[in-house]
């Protein structure tokens, strides 16, 4: 039996709102719950829809999308068509340095369900879908939680795991997901409020992250003046955010909107170093000395060139080799693609090779090919991974521009590379190269180009190569129409 997946640890910068409680336990089940959250009120439509403007609710995945406006498409596309709608809470990451969602569904699970529950009943939905990371300790969270509520529901709840993957917490994909089909983006561009969960009957859907639920559950229950009484004026109430640190595991910290980065950071013990990360692997980079004072919020990161992103937190420390830390992510962010689109196919790859070539020393030509395929990459994509891919590996090359004069004139920075930027194990197929066979032939880059690259002498640049889902069945083809027999689909992995 495989150990149960850890719980993200917990700390707050007073108040304790989304993490009350967690001082005294481990999760709360409903009966701990209600002891710290006592049963909200129970609002009308307008009365929800006013309470989520009053504070400007915005949606904490990412985009920073208006609750209320959000929800308004979603109700306008039910009346239209007479289709009750689907409430649904994405709490499916995908993304290494986050871990946010999870805890809330791993730790407190009915503060959640309170959210999506008050909006069902609002609302009049027909379905509440939960989506989770698949053997992720929020799986069995709320399936405990869902059976501790039994009947007292305002109508049915479903849950449903996907694939821990990047691109699963992407909208469109967790949609279709929950319509059970393969979890990736559309290739279409559409509003989940249109239309998402049902299959051939379409049904308006409210789809929000599981902190925005959570926080819509906090306003109904303090209203709108209490609510504001922590954070800004332009963003009351507090903020998750996912402090990832050095050997050690992520720590999730509360904190009340606009409080600077450089407390946080030490009260989690991570010096702000060269360089600190916001947003995650779709957010920016600020240099260590502005991090420090950057008010935690969406305007006062926009201010300085960075953005909030779903609070993704990690600061790089001065012994590590940045160039080389970009590159590793750059690689999975490419092998994490779905494939769909030009960017995702040829553009992302390209970039994580050239970024690998300028960490080993290879010149100004790698850092021109890094910025050409990128700024061809952007605006192009089916969905937002290349332009966030962009946006992670540009600001890096801005913030560590010492470091990358020291990789294009010279032997590099002299630093190893310590796999700070946190990365799940390898567990995917790789391509392998027998190279006491290989003829280099080069027929393998033909059938698998985005996999396979040729060196200069004509030979695959890589003895092992990760195979991303949507590459497996070129790899395949490579392998069984190599002439001289010396690839092989390493699946052991």
């Amino acid at each position: 039996m495989s150990p149960a997946p850890a719980l993200p640890e917990v700390r707050w910068l007073a108040p304790a709102r989304l993490t009350a409680g967690l001082d005294r336990r481990t999760r709360l089940d409903l009966a701990a719950h209600r002891s710290v959250h006592p049963l909200p009120p129970h609002p009308s439509r307008d009365d929800l829809l006013a309470l989520a403007e009053g504070v400007d609710l915005r949606g904490r995945g990412g985009a920073g999308f208006p609750f209320a406006r959000k929800a308004r498409a979603t109700l306008a596309a039910s009346d239209r068509s007479g289709a009750r709608p689907v409430i649904v809470a994405n709490g499916a990451e995908g993304e290494p340095p986050s871990a946010k969602d999870t805890m809330l569904l791993a730790r407190v699970p009915h503060l959640v369900l309170d959210g999506a529950c008050a909006a069902a009943a609002a609302f009049g939905a027909e379905e509440i879908v939960i989506g989770v990371a698949a053997g992720g300790p929020g799986e069995d969270s709320v399936t405990a939680a869902l059976a501790e509520r039994g009947n007292d529901l305002p109508c049915p709840v479903r849950l449903v795991c996907l694939p821990e993957r990047f691109v699963s917490g992407e909208s469109s994909a967790l949609i279709r997901g929950v319509n059970g089909l393969a979890v990736l983006p559309g290739t279409v561009k559409s509003r989940a409020a249109d239309g998402g969960p049902g299959g051939v009957r379409r049904r308006p859907t409210l789809l929000s992250n599981a902190e925005t639920w959570a926080q819509l559950a906090l306003v109904v229950r303090l209203g709108v003046d209490a609510y504001g009484t922590v954070g800004t004026a332009a963003e009351p109430g507090t903020v998750l955010l996912t402090v990832n640190r050095p050997a050690a595991g992520p720590l999730v910290v509360e904190v009340p909107a606009g409080t600077p980065m450089g407390p946080v950071l030490a009260a989690c013990g991570t010096p702000a170093g060269e360089g600190v990360l916001v947003g995650g692997y779709h957010g920016a980079w600020l240099p260590g000395r502005d991090a420090v004072g950057a008010p935690l919020s969406r305007a006062g990161l926009a201010g300085l060139g960075g953005t909030f992103g779903a609070g993704a937190v990690v600061a790089l420390p001065g012994d590590t080799c940045p160039i080389g830390e970009i590159a590793r992510v750059a690689a999975w962010l490419a092998g994490e693609s779905a494939g769909q689109c030009g960017p995702c196919r040829r553009g992302l790859p390209d970039a994580a090779d050239a970024l690998a070539a300028l960490a080993g020393g290879a010149g100004p030509a790698a850092l021109a090919q890094v910025r050409s395929a990128l700024g061809a990459a952007q605006g192009g994509g089916a969905c937002s991974h290349p332009d966030g891919t962009a946006r992670f590996v540009l600001t890096a090359l801005d913030v560590f521009a010492q470091d990358v004069a020291a990789h294009v004139s010279g032997p590099g920075c002299g630093r190893p590379v310590l796999g700070v930027l946190p990365l799940p194990a390898e567990s995917g197929p790789r391509l392998e190269v027998d190279w006491s066979r290989c003829a280099g032939h080069g027929l393998c880059a033909v059938v698998a180009p985005g996999l396979v690259r040729l060196g200069p002498h004509g030979y695959p640049a890589s003895t092992s190569m990760p195979v991303a889902p949507w590459q497996r069945h070129a790899a395949r083809q490579a392998v069984s129409q190599c002439p001289a027999l010396a690839l092989r689909l390493d699946r052991r992995r």
